[in-house]
Formats: structure tokens, sequence, C-alpha cells
């Protein structure tokens, strides 16, 4: 699900890491919007109040958009950073950082976050903005730009020319190509969904400790992962 990258890659690789992230970012989405009421997996809607806030006059205001920005960009950066820099010692674990980092944020805010829904909500959203940066820019990397978890406005764009596509699209190869990315898509929208049910429901009985089980479902696949591969390595080894 993690380890495979270029052509080593297949459609069930990356039915399964969309599948995943796009529940976890579907929880956070809707757990960050309901402790703060603040946008936490996506900047699109932070740049439009941005420009508000400047038209206004309203400086202070357009600097916390722009931080909102910001922390999404730096969660990206480090991430691609990490990439690159466990990559050159061990390419199949250069995925593991990451995820282990956003899985430590989510717990830290499930334990402490609630505190900043009053003393500081701007931090908690800073906070939450960094982690989904941190997942995009790994599954980007990953899927070679063809899986994106932490919005929809892109899926859904995409998911239309798509679909449009398949009324002039009738070669056997190009329909077999759009009917995978159309899966693709249905799938990261579908969890996604899934996910911000399940963090609404959790939130309204246990507040941002929702975010635990999102934390919890990334190092399940950390886990899961590492056992697959042992077990592969194992066979590979029996038939040697």
């Amino acid at each position: 699900m993690f380890r495979h990258k270029g052509k080593t890659r297949t459609l069930k690789h990356n039915l399964k890491i969309a599948s995943l992230l796009s529940f976890v970012a579907g929880i956070v989405n809707v757990t960050g919007f309901l402790a703060v009421q603040r946008l936490t997996t996506n900047v699109t809607g932070h740049f439009a109040y941005l420009i508000d806030e400047v038209f206004k006059l309203e400086f202070w205001k357009g600097f916390v958009y722009f931080l909102y920005i910001f922390f999404f960009f730096l969660g990206s950066f480090v991430s691609g950073l990490l990439i690159e820099l466990i990559s050159k010692n061990n390419s199949k674990l250069s995925y593991v950082i990451p995820i282990f980092l956003e899985s430590v944020i989510l717990f830290s805010m499930a334990i402490w976050g609630q505190t900043l829904t009053t003393a500081n909500p701007d931090l908690l959203a800073f906070i939450l903005l960094f982690a989904m940066g941190l997942q995009n820019a790994l599954v980007t990397s990953i899927s070679n730009a063809t899986v994106r978890t932490t919005h929809l406005t892109g899926l859904f764009t995409d998911l239309g020319i798509e679909l449009s596509q398949l009324f002039f699209y009738k070669q056997k190869e190009q329909q077999s190509k759009l009917y995978a990315s159309i899966r693709l898509r249905f799938t990261i929208i579908t969890y996604f969904f899934l996910g911000g049910i399940l963090g609404g429901i959790f939130f309204s009985r246990i507040n941002l400790q929702a975010l635990a089980i999102a934390g919890t479902i990334l190092l399940g696949a950390i886990v899961y992962d590492n056992v697959k591969l042992k077990l592969i390595l194992s066979k590979r080894s029996r038939r040697a």
C-alpha cells in the first residue's frame, strides 16, 4: 500500500491508500470544523477569506488566514523533505516517519486539543492543517500525484471530466483507464464522506478525542504494511 512506487504501483495499491487516508481526512475535516469552526484539511476557502480581509483592511485577520495556508504548505514541505532524506537510506520505509508524525499530532490534539479550542483555536487549526499537509504530500508523492485525499474540489472536477469522456472514448484500453480512474475518484469521495460522518458522530460524544480514532487507523496501517512485507519476504526466502 505504501511501499510501492512508480511502475510497481497498481490500482489496487492506490485504492487501499485512497480509502484509508481519505477516511482519516474526513474524520479530521469534520472534527476540526466542529471544534473550532475552521477548515482544517484544505486551504482554498482560507485563500478567499485572506483576500476578503485584506480588502477590508483587516490585516491581522488576513495574516491569520495566511498562516492557515502556510501551515498546510509547511506540512507538505516537511513531508517531502522527510521522504527524500529517508529514501536515500531505506526507500521502503520513507513513508513511515511522515505517517507516524501525523498520528502523533492527531493523538496529541485528541489529548490536549480541547484546551486549545478555548485558549487558542487558531493554533489548533494550524496544527491540524500541518498534519493534513503532511498526509497530502505523502500520498501525492507515493502515488505519483494520482491520489489526493484531503479535499474534494479537484476530485469532483476530475470526476466530471472523466464521466463526460465515457461518451467519446470508445476504445477498450481508453475505457479501461477511465473506469479505473473513476473508481479511484469515487473511492476517495466515499471514504472521505464516511470519515466525516464518523467524525461527526464521535465528536458529539467524545469531542476532540475523535482524532485518536484517526491516529489509531494510521498506526494500524503502518503495522499492517510492515507485517505484510515480512510475510512476503518470508515466503520468498522459503521458495529460494
